[in-house]
């Protein structure tokens, strides 16, 4: 996280190990991301002064492997000493302490009440002002809990064995399943996608034979739930790696759509339209819970130029779509300018344009807002959250 890169695109760093080896690997670092925080204040009361930063990770991945992932303490403090040693002669003068503190915090009872990680300051400071402190703690609790899998269906496809219902229509696996061992992988039956994430074509409401265009589509989720709805479904999408991703899955799930690589800026539709999905570019601060990552690779910079690309998306995606035809605007974020804010400043750019708010199954009446639907992660704590999402539709006088 030093270098800036994200957990995945460091991941051809494990490329040397086993599959199983890779996995641990890969799930162990992220759970460091997810409890660094508390791992540092436990490590903290029993250090006297800071470690440096490579025997730093060595503590925090031993403490965190055995109070939060349920480790054998002697294993994992020998692993961490022997990982230390291997440093070189400052971290073999180390071994001792490393095996010292470590042994204190295993067994220190304070563990369970420190608080979650907590929000990156560039991050923290507009989530609290826009829904108040306790929520804002919620969301951090939510985060370190991980997220589940969850699953949209085919329209008559039966959910794999051990599936939750979930009351939005999503079906939900519990943390850890394994996606291609799971009932109705190879048949095409469902494929990957958030609750939140899912409500936005929801909230559309294709029908049969609409032409409807999924700009920003990749990696085809929404894409996807559009063409099992019938449609007559466009994929729009500026990166051409991307819509393979996107072609992969329409082929395993055995469902149709024409896809184009284009800038959604300049692309340019053949036929009228009947609805738009635009699943905008943005900060994805709603979905630290699935990537601990976002938090310590990214500061804030850059969000502006992404709030203005998002407004000149909205406009283009008015542009094309017919007269009286609906739009639905999605961000992945935890962050009003790239939901509510967005939304106001684009009625008062269209006049006549209408939010409309259509019954959603499922959806707690207090999620709306005057603009549209806020999903946040703390919601439906008793069955694991959701990530963070604003979803709205407009509708473009006829």
């Amino acid at each position: 996280m030093r270098e800036g890169a994200s957990l995945g695109e460091q991941a051809p760093r494990l490329d040397h190990l086993p599959p199983g080896e890779r996995a641990r690997a890969t799930r162990l670092a992220a759970e460091v991301l997810r409890y660094r925080g508390r791992a540092d204040a436990l490590i903290a009361r029993h250090t006297n002064r800071r470690p440096r930063p490579d025997i730093a990770d060595i503590l925090r991945l031993a403490t965190v492997e055995m109070r939060a992932l349920g480790a054998a303490p002697h294993g994992a403090v020998n692993v961490a000493v022997d990982l230390v040693r291997g440093l070189g002669p400052k971290g073999r003068a180390a071994a001792g302490m490393v095996n010292a503190v470590l042994r204190k915090t295993a067994g220190d009872p304070g563990w369970d009440e420190l608080p979650p990680q907590h929000l990156p300051d560039w991050l923290r400071a507009p989530v609290a002002a826009a829904w108040g402190d306790e929520a804002t703690k919620a969301i951090e609790a939510a985060h370190q809990a991980g997220a589940p899998l969850d699953l949209t269906l085919k329209p008559g496809a039966t959910p794999p064995e051990g599936a939750e219902s979930l009351p939005t229509g999503s079906a939900r696996m519990p943390v850890g399943a394994q996606v291609s061992a799971l009932q109705g992988y190879d048949q095409g039956d469902w494929w990957v996608q958030d609750a939140a994430a899912a409500m936005a074509v929801r909230m559309l409401e294709p029908q049969p034979g609409e032409r409807i265009v999924d700009l920003c589509a990749a990696p085809g989720g929404k894409t996807m739930q559009l063409a099992a709805a019938g449609a007559q479904v466009t994929a729009v999408d500026s990166s051409a790696d991307r819509m393979e991703r996107v072609a992969e899955n329409l082929a395993r799930t055995q469902l149709q759509a024409t896809l184009i690589t284009a800038d959604a800026l300049a692309w340019q539709p053949e036929h009228s339209l009947d609805a738009i999905l635009l699943d905008a570019p943005c900060s994805a601060t709603g979905t630290i819970r699935r990537h601990p990552d976002l938090p310590f690779i990214r500061d804030g910079e850059g969000i502006a130029s992404i709030i203005e690309l998002q407004g000149r998306l909205l406009d283009r995606a008015l542009e094309i779509l017919s007269p009286g035809g609906r739009l639905v605007y999605a961000t992945c974020s935890l962050l009003p300018a790239e939901g509510e804010d967005q939304i106001a400043a684009a009625l008062n750019r269209h006049p006549g344009l209408v939010v409309e708010r259509p019954d959603m199954q499922g959806v707690d009446p207090a999620w709306w807002t005057l603009h549209g639907l806020r999903l946040r992660p703390d919601y439906w704590p008793d069955r694991q959250g959701m990530d963070g999402f604003f979803i709205a539709r407009l509708r473009k006088p006829a």
